[in-house]
């Protein structure tokens, strides 16, 4: 019997997977008073707003892809707002930028988190608003324990807090001090926001769908939109070192709703894997399990094997050098990008040796472009590094500066849900403080260079790294899963998905695994460094593993034994009405529960 740090959880009713204890049971706790999969995750959803500041706020992003019980085709959720119809190249290039900051007003999108949750709850929920927002209000208002790392990101930023974002330090620097590891935080702003959205629902009638409406009408046209438009107006400094006022007014908060979408999928090995389009970087999974199935050895679906570490890596490069030519919120050559002879034509650069080249390929014929910035020295220490830039995934050592969340539901009767919250984080803006919270700095992914697919465009979604995955089996969902991690989200998933679909291994088993990840790729957040030949991995890989990979020409960095992937997941066999839950206990944070 292999270990596992946990069980792999099983049972019949419903099961939840997410970064955050108090997040998952939150919406166990809806699922037992009656909820479906889609109530729970919206609960969730607004409890990791609360007890995980630092990891997504409201003012950030959501995508998720779901499947119900009855319709199993999956769809997508988005909820990536888009840039403000005033942040255009000129502007920004009038104030003597050559990056989108990656903190600040200015590296701000229309807020989309709060939007999606709301039409998810309407169109597949059952609950009422009150009902599902009553734990993150609970929360907000008399208190939470918070989780050690969102104290020690205050403490990072707390100069920029004191020195220039002062209704930051009023919410987080209460007592003078940054918040202790498990000490009781409130956050009351936040709490009166949400009873203001309940509020407007109630006096909307007693129509579920109704109230739901009244609240995206006062988050979008209403009070909400008015702080955020009266704040976005003050001038804060960002990481450029400058202060700027932001540029996300209400009518842009009026303008934009979250939508419903097609996924994009690939079946692979009797699966059908899904994942938001190519205005995400979920894509990238597909292509590189494309290529490694074009390799045609099954040696390279072991991610712990030296032959198998390098042809992933290697296909994980080619793939994210097509998603810096390619992918963005425009026509993007999908199908060509997806073609099975486009991946044998990319497969085929996997040679024996690591390459330290950027090499996008040329899936409809046309020569690819690449953002110049890229040919300039901005390797890992070239630019100073700020610890307000947000989500920037993982630091040389492993450690995680700010990231993400997650969470992963199914319920009894077969509905299921992947979803990736991010964004708004506690030290990615100031604190708008009649709300309490910060805008997002989403916009940091976009290019101030005309001409790439992910040019900054007024209207456009910032080519997002954010990315959840739904899996089916004879075209019944099976599978929900997804991990935080920034650019490291599809490597992390990419090895899971290898080790318990190709691998058989079982959900924990496939998790507890050891992790790694290149940065031989352009990195999404400011300041986009790129670390050629770089694989970092935790340093349970056994020796001759490592000595392998060096005698192959990759960089090899180690990190912490435990310290690489959040991984979620949950699964349903369609035969059984079997559920199973696991999830990652890096971090001693995230937890599965059900029964």
């Amino acid at each position: 019997m292999t270990f596992t740090t946990r069980p792999t959880l099983r049972g019949t009713f419903g099961m939840v997977s997410s970064t955050h204890w108090l997040a998952s049971q939150s919406a166990m706790g809806v699922l037992e008073r009656g909820g479906n999969a889609f109530d729970a995750a919206v609960a969730a959803g607004f409890v990791l707003h609360v007890v995980e500041p630092h990891l997504n706020g409201p003012a950030g992003e959501v995508p998720a892809i779901l499947a119900t019980a009855t319709d199993s085709t999956p769809r997508v959720l988005c909820g990536q707002g888009p840039a403000p119809a005033a942040a255009t190249v000129a502007h920004f290039r009038s104030l003597g930028l050559d990056l989108v900051p990656g903190a600040g007003p200015l590296a701000a999108v229309v807020p989309g988190a709060v939007d999606a949750w709301l039409l998810l709850l309407r169109d597949h929920g059952t609950r009422t608003l009150a009902e599902v927002l009553e734990p993150a209000i609970g929360y907000a208002a008399a208190g939470h324990p918070l989780v050690g790392a969102a104290g020690q990101t205050v403490a990072r930023v707390r100069s920029l807090f004191t020195d220039h974002w002062p209704t930051s330090a009023r919410l987080w620097l209460r007592h003078g001090r940054p918040p202790a590891p498990g000490e009781m935080v409130t956050n009351p702003a936040y709490a009166d926001t949400l009873r203001r959205l309940v509020d407007a629902g109630r006096a909307a009638g007693t129509d579920r769908e109704a109230q739901i409406e009244a609240a995206r009408h006062a988050w979008r046209e209403g009070f909400v939109a008015e702080a955020i438009d009266a704040f976005s107006r003050l001038p804060f400094r960002d990481s450029s070192g400058h202060a700027h006022a932001g540029l996300v007014t209400g009518d842009d908060l009026a303008r934009w709703s979250a939508t419903w979408e097609e996924p994009v999928t690939l079946d692979w090995h009797g699966h059908t894997v899904a994942k938001t389009g190519f205005w995400g970087q979920g894509p990238v999974l597909l292509q590189t399990l494309s290529m490694l199935d074009a390799l045609d050895d099954p040696a390279v679906y072991d991610p712990s094997s030296v032959g198998g570490i390098h042809a992933q890596a290697e296909a994980l490069k080619l793939a994210f050098a097509d998603r810096e030519a390619w992918y963005g919120d425009t026509d993007v050559p999908g199908v060509a990008l997806l073609s099975a002879g486009y991946a044998r034509s990319r497969a085929a650069l996997v040679g024996d040796r690591a390459d330290t080249s950027l090499r996008p390929g040329s899936p409809a014929g046309e020569p690819p472009r690449l953002p110049s910035h890229l040919h300039a020295d901005v390797r890992r220490g070239a630019v100073p590094q700020d610890p307000s830039t947000g989500e920037p995934t993982v630091r040389a050592d492993g450690v995680t500066r700010g990231d993400t969340c997650h969470v992963d539901v199914v319920d009894r009767w077969g509905n299921i849900i992947s979803a990736t919250p991010s964004g708004g984080w506690l030290q990615s803006s100031p604190a708008v403080p009649e709300l309490g919270f910060p805008l997002g700095s989403r916009l940091q992914m976009c290019w101030l260079e005309e001409g790439l697919a992910s040019t900054l465009r007024p209207g456009r979604r910032p080519r997002t790294t954010l990315s959840p995955t739904l899996v089916l089996r004879d075209g019944e969902p099976v599978l929900a899963c997804g991990t935080p991690g920034g650019d490291q989200q599809d490597q992390w998933q990419l090895l899971f998905l290898l080790r318990h679909l190709a691998g058989g291994q079982e959900l924990q088993e496939a998790i507890d695994a050891p992790t790694w990840h290149t940065t031989s790729l352009p990195a999404s957040f400011y300041p986009r460094e790129v670390e050629p030949g770089v694989l970092v991995l935790e340093d349970r890989f056994a020796a001759d593993v490592l000595s392998g990979l060096r005698a192959r020409g990759h960089t090899v960095r180690l990190s912490d034994p435990w310290s690489l992937g959040r991984m979620c997941a949950v699964t349903r066999d369609p035969r059984t009405g079997i559920l199973s839950a696991a999830a990652n206990p890096r971090g001693a944070q995230g937890y599965a529960t059900g029964r």
